[in-house]
């Protein structure tokens, strides 16, 4: 476990895995063992949403990937970088054609191993600033690989009655709940604060929306992302990609409490 300090603030990982945000005594971070969800971070790449009505098969340039719900970063260990007091950096290299275990299977998918048929290196890293953490996402590798990227953090819920405002609009815990596993899109938005005992601010710079997603009252996910994935059909996953250029394509998320 690695533990960053500042001020006001303490920040735990774990294995790359956000799993504690604590600032003047709140912790803001969903804790692994508590109803809801069995993590408390992770990523979403190379593509974002379900895959099972699509044979686990996404179409690519290179021909179809074989890939499971959110892709397949979150199945790879992360290797600590650097730390110091105040930071620390995590990466995910992947050589293309790989088999990497899906953990899955053999209860919930069809797909024993999945495969991306591109060579990349995903970093992770963050940077404590008295209440403000921010975390970075850096992608490089092969030019011209599709992509699609989501952060998906969940935040522990202190009140019976929290409210998410994107876009000078508030949503409700039941509005989110009542959308199911498919997740409430938050379309061309890039800033959202969750107002519960405490409040905090997500910032993002690089995704283009955000998803929100629980199926209980004690914990809430929201997700920055590049694509929502139910905009089309599972077959048509491929339209969301975007395509790593000749430089690293960068994303960040702050989280900001005041």
């Amino acid at each position: 476990m690695i533990e960053l300090k500042s001020k006001h603030a303490t920040v735990g990982i774990d294995a790359g895995e956000l799993v504690s945000f604590v600032v003047d005594g709140h912790e803001f971070i969903h804790q692994k063992g508590s109803p809801g969800w069995r993590s408390s971070d992770t990523e979403m790449f190379p593509i974002i949403g379900p895959t099972n009505e699509a044979d686990f098969r996404v179409e690519v340039p290179k021909g179809e990937a074989i890939q499971d719900q959110h892709g397949l970063l979150r199945e790879m260990e992360y290797e600590l970088q650097s730390q110091t007091g105040d930071s620390a950096a995590f990466v995910k290299q992947y050589q293309a054609e790989t088999p990497i275990k899906n953990s899955k299977f053999p209860d919930k998918s069809s797909e024993s191993d999945l495969i991306w048929p591109y060579n990349f290196r995903f970093e992770k890293s963050f940077s404590l600033q008295d209440k403000t953490l921010e975390i970075t996402f850096t992608i490089s590798g092969e030019k011209g690989m599709p992509f699609m990227l989501g952060y998906h953090p969940a935040f522990k819920l202190h009140s019976n009655d929290p409210t998410i405002t994107a876009n000078q609009k508030e949503i409700s815990l039941d509005e989110v709940l009542a959308v199911g596993s498919r997740a409430l899109q938050v379309q061309n938005c890039t800033s959202i604060t969750l107002k519960d005992a405490k409040e905090i601010t997500i910032k993002t710079e690089g995704f283009s929306h955000f998803m929100c997603w629980t199926e209980v009252r004690n914990m809430v996910c929201i997700e920055p992302i590049s694509f929502y994935p139910y905009t089309v059909n599972q077959e048509d996953l491929h339209l969301g990609f975007q395509k790593l250029g000749g430089e690293k394509a960068i994303y960040k998320v702050l989280f900001i409490v005041f």
